[in-house]
């Protein structure tokens, strides 16, 4: 695209020099002058290159910023920003003119890489209850309309119904896009975005964001359009709903009450104020539960009772105490768009991050004996010893809920049986479910179990499926702030991490060796794949196993990685051991971060904090 300085016509007799930028690729600008002679031989030529050469610098630096700003909004795989002003410390920058230009690109990209042979593109946008939700949904709509798609608006929807709402007959779209910043502050927002094929890749989102770049850059108006085509309003979540009830109903295939097979089951739903609502009256209570003592169930985009998210201490406490007053045989937490989701049994014990991974792994392993399942690297070594025991194969992947569920993608490729992919937070996918991490569905596997249990006779309840589970007696997550401009950040923790890397091979830290398993070994930046064509990385990361010196016995682990939602560097540790994170969290700091001079550009306070704590 060309972007032309306007010319300024000093007087009849005065050159007009016009001074035109031409982006032949990102962040590069070729300039061309086009001078007319001026009216009269008598006056000579104004000298102009000095004041062009300044506007010209001037010019490109403003493009280069706006360039940045959307580039900067790419989280892994979604697009996440701050939407509404309130937040200390940060500026608006998902904005309804840039959440437009991604919207056209990512329209373009479908068209481009998707194809449609019956014609136009057709694509559906849902939104979790964010405050900020209603004017960036016009935008996307507007940029939509730009590459020429068909807008359907789904309203209140879930993440995981987005995608569905590309195979769900009689709907079926090219694309969606899901609105929605997950667990975060109301203040922020984001975009995940979907074909037939799942969720795009980094990189895919990647392309995109480069597309919009430019488009961004170039604009002379930062303002969004209006919607020339208004979308096509269509209740998909109905549809949704019911594509749950039957998998349920069949799949218990209740002796005496078919259509009603919860019947006698009482299941309490924290929402949290979310989108996860429609799971109690669309799909429970329709089954013939009683969800009576559910919670926050009305979508409200303050979230004014807790955060959702299935990790929160207060949301699970919460749901509790809601299921012991109310006697439940369930409880259920589900995050704002219902990717994610946690359980409490029947006795008020809480299940998420590994326990919850331990009780998918022990459903599916039923199901399917053998068959490896993927989790990532932050996970116990007691997990591991679980999923064994009940003889599966556990491969400890990246985080990121992404890296984690292609790289099951990938293993079936491969010709091994890969059923479960799950994630500490909480995001968890299986073979049969299209691959797709769904809280609800995941709930949904639960809830038969829970059923098949109570018609077998047993009325324990599941949280006796894990009753084997060892947990590490000692854990704990601690963060490095980047002490660096924004744009350098990444480069910063970069350098951080191989540096770690370094010191583990050359035998600084004694007793630290990272981490392997089975076909994976740690190297490049994360646990990759030691076939031919490894995954793109989208944060660097490793993994440390860590023994004592002079027994040589392994007591825990080190995971040092790159956050791709901040600039800072997030080191999780586990220990067997009374002390064993103290002491882990000692030789990080003074014989790493210290010895090596990566403290410079690092706040290590918090390490510094924690050591104060436990001594």
């Amino acid at each position: 695209m060309a972007s032309t300085s306007t010319s300024s016509l000093m007087s009849s007799k005065t050159i007009i020099s016009k001074t035109a930028l031409f982006f032949s690729s990102p962040g590069i600008v070729k300039r061309s002058f086009l001078s007319f002679s001026p009216a009269s031989p008598s006056v000579k030529p104004l000298r102009t290159r000095s004041s062009n050469a300044t506007k010209f610098n001037e010019v490109t630096s403003s493009v280069d910023e706006d360039m940045d700003q959307i580039r900067r909004l790419q989280n892994g795989s979604d697009v996440r920003g701050v939407a509404l002003e309130g937040e200390k410390g940060r500026t608006v920058d998902l904005t309804p003119a840039a959440v437009e230009a991604i919207a056209e690109s990512f329209g373009e990209w479908v068209a481009a890489t998707e194809g449609n042979p019956n014609g136009v593109i057709k694509v559906s946008l849902g939104r979790d209850p964010r405050v900020s939700g209603g004017k960036l949904s016009t935008a996307i709509f507007a940029g939509l309309g730009r590459a020429g798609c068909l807008a359907f608006d789904m309203g209140l929807a879930t993440t995981p119904a987005c995608f569905m709402s590309t195979l769900l007959s009689p709907f079926e779209y090219d694309a969606s896009i899901m609105m929605t910043a997950s667990h975060l502050p109301y203040t922020r927002n984001g975009l995940k975005f979907f074909t037939k094929r799942g969720g795009l890749t980094s990189p895919e989102v990647e392309k995109i964001c480069d597309l919009a770049a430019r488009k961004y850059a170039t604009r002379q108006s930062k303002v969004s359009t209006l919607i020339k085509t208004r979308p096509k309003q269509v209740d998909f979540m109905s549809a949704y709903s019911k594509h749950l009830r039957e998998i349920i109903k069949e799949r218990i295939n209740h002796p005496e009450h078919y259509d009603t097979p919860l019947k006698g089951f009482q299941i309490v739903v924290n929402a949290g104020n979310g989108s996860g609502g429609f799971f109690t009256w669309d799909v429970l209570d329709k089954l013939g539960a009683d969800t009576f003592g559910s919670l926050y169930l009305n979508p409200d985009g303050m979230f004014p009772n807790h955060i959702p998210n299935p990790e929160n201490k207060i949301a699970m406490s919460h749901t509790r105490a809601a299921v012991l007053e109310n006697s439940a045989d369930l409880g259920v937490v589900f995050d704002t768009d219902v990717d994610r989701s946690g359980v409490v049994d029947n006795r008020g014990n809480p299940i998420n991050g590994d326990k919850l991974i331990a009780l998918m792994s022990a459903i599916v392993l039923k199901e399917h004996p053998g068959s490896t399942v993927v989790t990532d690297a932050r996970t116990s070594m007691g997990l591991t010893k679980f999923i064994t025991e009940r003889g599966g194969r556990h491969c400890l992947y990246r985080v990121g809920y992404r890296n984690v569920i292609d790289k099951g993608v990938e293993l079936n490729k491969d010709g091994i049986e890969t059923h479960l992919m799950m994630e500490t937070s909480g995001h968890g996918a299986v073979k049969e479910n299209h691959f797709l991490d769904d809280g609800a569905y995941m709930v949904v596997k639960i809830i038969i179990e829970m059923v098949r249990m109570r018609l077998a006779g047993s009325n324990e309840g599941i949280g006796s499926l894990i009753e084997d589970l060892e947990e590490p007696l000692e854990a704990v997550e601690l963060r490095l702030n980047i002490l660096s401009e924004p744009r350098d950040a990444k480069a910063k923790g970069i350098e951080a991490i191989e540096t770690f890397r370094e010191y583990i091979e050359e035998g600084k830290l004694k007793g630290w060796e990272l981490d392997s398993c089975g076909d994976c070994w740690v190297n490049e930046g994360c646990l990759v794949d030691s076939n031919d064509h490894p995954s793109a990385i989208d944060a660097h990361m490793y993994r440390a196993r860590v023994s004592d010196e002079e027994s040589g016995d392994e007591y825990g682990w080190v995971h040092m990685r790159q956050s791709i939602h901040n600039p800072n560097i997030a080191v999780n540790m586990q220990s067997m051991l009374s002390g064993g994170c103290l002491s882990m969290t000692r030789v990080f700091r003074d014989q790493f971060l210290e010895a090596s001079g990566i403290a410079r550009f690092l706040d290590i306070s918090d390490f510094d904090n924690y050591i104060g704590r436990q001594s």
